[in-house]
Parts: C-alpha cells; sequence; structure tokens
C-alpha cells in the first residue's frame, strides 16, 4: 500500500491545497476526512486559479476518486454550487463519493452559529458562521441527521421535523433570533437529496478495498494542527481533528493503513481570528508578509495576521503529529528582507519554554527567543531545484530542518505547479 497524509502544521492556510493538487496528480484517491465547507484550498493551474472548500483537491484529476468521509459535516447546498462552480470551469464532478455516514448541515445549524457567535461579543472565537460547530455538537449529543438519514424520506421528515421544532426553541428563546422555516428546509433538502444521491456510498469500503489492493491514496487535510479541538489553542479553534489521527476516525481507516505524514509549513507563520500569537509582526514587517503573500483567507476574505517562523509551534505539530517530512510553501515572500528570523524557543522572564503550552494566559506571556540569519535578494520564483535557490535561502531551510528534526522534501516558490521542488518523493 502507498498512503500519504497531509495536515496542516501551523495554524491553517499554509498552501495545503497546491501540496496536495501535486501529489494527487500520483494519487488513484483523494480523501477529506474532517471539517466543511469553512475550509479553502486555493490551486492554480496555469492562468486558472480553483478555490476549493469542501470537495478534494483530487477533482482536477478526471481518473482520481474523490471521498468526502463520515468524519466531514456535509453542507449540500454549499457542495452543489460548488459543483457548479467547478462544471463551469470544465471540471468533470462524477468521480466524487460521499459517505453515507457524514452528518449534514442545516440552516438552524448556520442560524445558531451566528447567534452563539455575536452572542460572545468580545470574546468572539472568529466562526465562520458556517454551521460547522453547531453540526458537531449534534453529532455528539448523537441528535444529528446524516447523508444515510437523508436519502430515506420517511426517516429524515421524521427526524428533521423534531430537530427544526427543537432548534427553533433554542433559536427564539436563548439567542432572541427569528425560527427557521420547517416546510421550506425540508423542500429543499428533499431536492438536495435527489441531486446528491449519485454520490452517496459507503466510503470506508471503497477506500479499505483502495488501500488494499495497493492504490495510492492521498489524505487531505484541511485547518491547521493548532486548530484542532483538543490539541490546538482552545477555544480558537475549529471543532474536529485536523491532526494525522483524525484521519483514521473520520476516514474510517486504521492506523497502521497511514504510511507518510507530510507536515505543510509556510516559511513564516500565519493565523486568522484571535488568540495569543508569539512571533507575529503587528507592524511593517507584518504588512509587507501580508502584501507579498496575500494573505487573505480563501474562505472569508479576512486579512491574516502574520509573523516570522515559529519553530517551537512545528516542533509540537511534528510531534503529535507523527510527521515523516515538511513542505515548505511561499518561500518566495521572504524574499528581499536582509534580515530573516527563526523562533527556536519561547520565554517568560527568565525562564524558557521548550514545550507549546496548553494555557493561552501563559503563551500570552511567551516573548520568543529569535535566530537571526542573513536573507536573500535574488528573485527564486523561478528556480526549479534546490541548487538553483540562493545559497541563505538553502541555509534557511537546512536550519529548520535541524531544529524541527525531519527533512523538508517539497519547496514552493510561487502558485503555480510548475514553481514546486521537490527534493524526495512524498510516495512510494
Amino acid at each position: 500500500m502507498s498512503t500519504v497524509v497531509v495536515v496542516g502544521a501551523q495554524w491553517g492556510d499554509e498552501g495545503k491545497g497546491k501540496v496536495i493538487d501535486y501529489l494527487a496528480g500520483e494519487a488513484d484517491v483523494v480523501v477529506r476526512a474532517q471539517g466543511g465547507n469553512n475550509a479553502g484550498h486555493t490551486v492554480v493551474v496555469g492562468d486558472t486559479k480553483y478555490a476549493l472548500h469542501l470537495i478534494p483537491s483530487g477533482i482536477l484529476y478526471p481518473e482520481t476518486i474523490n471521498i468526502i468521509g463520515n468524519g466531514v459535516v456535509f453542507d449540500p447546498e454549499g457542495f452543489l454550487m460548488e459543483v457548479e462552480k467547478l462544471e463551469g470551469q470544465g471540471v468533470k464532478t462524477d468521480n466524487i463519493k460521499i459517505s453515507d455516514r457524514a452528518h449534514v448541515i442545516f440552516p438552524y445549524h448556520k442560524r445558531i452559529d451566528a447567534l452563539a457567535e455575536a452572542s460572545r461579543g468580545e470574546g468572539m472565537i472568529g466562526t465562520t458562521k458556517k454551521g460547522i460547530g453547531p453540526c458537531y455538537m449534534d453529532k455528539v449529543e448523537r441528535s444529528g441527521i446524516r447523508i444515510c438519514d437523508l436519502m430515506d424520506r420517511e426517516v429524515f421528515i421524521e427526524k428533521i421535523t423534531k430537530q427544526i421544532e427543537q432548534k427553533n426553541e433554542i433559536i427564539e428563546k436563548v439567542y432572541g433570533g427569528e425560527k427557521v422555516d420547517k416546510d421550506e428546509i425540508i423542500r429543499n433538502y428533499l431536492e438536495y437529496a435527489e441531486r446528491i444521491r449519485k454520490y452517496v456510498d459507503d466510503t470506508t469500503v471503497i477506500l479499505y478495498e483502495a488501500i488494499r489492493a495497493g492504490k495510492k491514496v492521498l489524505f487531505e487535510g484541511a485547518q491547521g494542527t493548532l486548530l484542532d479541538v483538543d490539541l490546538g489553542t482552545y477555544p480558537y479553534v475549529t471543532s474536529s481533528h485536523p491532526i494525522s489521527g483524525g484521519f483514521t476516525v473520520g476516514a474510517g481507516i486504521g492506523p497502521t493503513m497511514i504510511e507518510e505524514v507530510v507536515g505543510v509549513i509556510k516559511a513564516y507563520t500565519t493565523r486568522v481570528g484571535k488568540g495569543p500569537f508569539v512571533t507575529e509582526q503587528d507592524n511593517e514587517i507584518g504588512d509587507r508578509i501580508r502584501i507579498a503573500g496575500n494573505e487573505f483567507g480563501t474562505t472569508t476574505g479576512r486579512p491574516r495576521r502574520c509573523g516570522w517562523f515559529d519553530g517551537v509551534m512545528v516542533k509540537y505539530a511534528a510531534r503529535i503529529n507523527g510527521l515523516t517530512c515538511l513542505s515548505m510553501m511561499l518561500l518566495d515572500v521572504l524574499t528581499g528582507f536582509d534580515k530573516v528570523f527563526i523562533c527556536t524557543g519561547y520565554k517568560i522572564g527568565d525562564k524558557v519554554i521548550e514545550h507549546f503550552p496548553a494555557s493561552l494566559e501563559v503563551l500570552a506571556k511567551c516573548e520568543p527567543i529569535y535566530e537571526e540569519m542573513d536573507g536573500w535578494k535574488e528573485d527564486i520564483s523561478g528556480c526549479t531545484s534546490y541548487e538553483a535557490l540562493p545559497e541563505n535561502a538553502r541555509k534557511y531551510i537546512e536550519r529548520i530542518e535541524a531544529l524541527i528534526g525531519i527533512p523538508v522534501k517539497m519547496i514552493s516558490v510561487g502558485p503555480k505547479r510548475k514553481q514546486t521542488m521537490v527534493r524526495d518523493k512524498i510516495f512510494r
């Protein structure tokens, strides 16, 4: 078997879409296993840009099977809009498989999401208001509605009627909001059910058989390690598990079926929303990185906070994901800086912090310990081999390899497919 997991090793938005698109060219199957259409990958092929949210990046390869796994929360309306847009760009979409065990997002999830976020005031989490969290809440509470329920008209109507009654109580009496329309939801979702029926299958069987047959399987991560609900910067996290372990549950496979785990990093660090950010540069440097890297969210358009590379955080990500290698993205963004900085540790007063802390109060007190390195002025966007990079760019990469303790196998110097260097094979 040949299985590769791709995860974000920072706060998401690392450029996973490009890595996944590149590797999908070799893959027979590409799998999404958590999150929903709150995630976003941007892939550039030639002069065409594809913005993917729920559909796996393997969709750009006509022969590749694309699985939306049981761990995903599925928005039928969002999915169908994405299908329509891709087909309008000439992309074939009949090679998608949706797990019949995936939970379904409904309008009341989105309404509660927005109302709950507004009620937090200054304590807002920064949710995309797409209903992701409330849908996972129903899943854990064991009151959720799955794709297999949606496929059965009578079962669906019985379950959704009860849910809408309960959710309207919450919307009106807890948040003072306007209740959702039951008849409209039932009518719309029965229509969605017929439109997505051809895609629905038991994806755990498809995936298991593909792996047993020796097919190349790529597991596509969404969000990033530091957004994991258990191991991220809680509560400023997502509602699922974007770490490598999340694939065993969210795709329905055993842990022994994962061979390679690629951690995608930017050559610097970004995050969206609130919470401590030790290496943040809320100054001209941060502005320069943001503009050069076009650091605005694929799904939300929100400007990202920017800072220097945080080695403490990525070492943590390497440990909890079991990373076997790194893929460094957006190295070209650092071109032109006289000096570049790598955070090698944290300190609070005279105390050095060696491991990424759980407490946000502790993290907020941490100051970065920086290692300063000479930058490079040469344009690297046309480099096609590692050896063609300027010496200082290579030194920067090699210092990060030594700090994290694993190799950088892929390097990106621009948004296009051809602006990717592969130093060593990832699929075996």
